[in-house]
């Protein structure tokens, strides 16, 4: 097998969320691990601040806590990529009033 065939090879990894250990397979473990341990404190975030115990409920918590966040987030990416395409805009009006300018005062000093 070729380097590039064995790196993306999914890879055995055990990672240990809200004290479960869960076996999984991905091709970037340090990035799984990186997951779980978002999942894992997120979980006990929400533990901490309420009064369920169950398992699943903090579990769900947590997910609608991650969700928020990532929902959050891709409302402050589509309005930062809209004031990209303003200041992209705003920079080729500004180009072109500039050439017509610099016509311009070739015009006058031409004439």
């Amino acid at each position: 097998m070729s380097e590039e065939i064995q790196a993306a090879a999914p890879q055995a990894i055990s990672v240990d969320i809200y004290d479960q250990v869960y076996n999984l397979r991905g091709t970037d473990p340090a990035h799984i691990e990186k997951l779980a341990a978002l999942v894992d404190a997120k979980m006990r975030a929400v533990s901490a601040t309420g009064a369920t115990v169950d398992s699943l409920r903090v579990a769900v918590l947590a997910a609608l806590n991650i969700a928020d966040e990532l929902f959050t987030t891709r409302e402050r990416y589509a309005e930062m990529a809209g004031n990209v395409d303003r200041v992209s805009q705003s920079q080729n009006t500004l180009r072109s009033l500039s050439g017509l300018l610099d016509a311009v005062l070739e015009e006058r000093k031409a004439g």
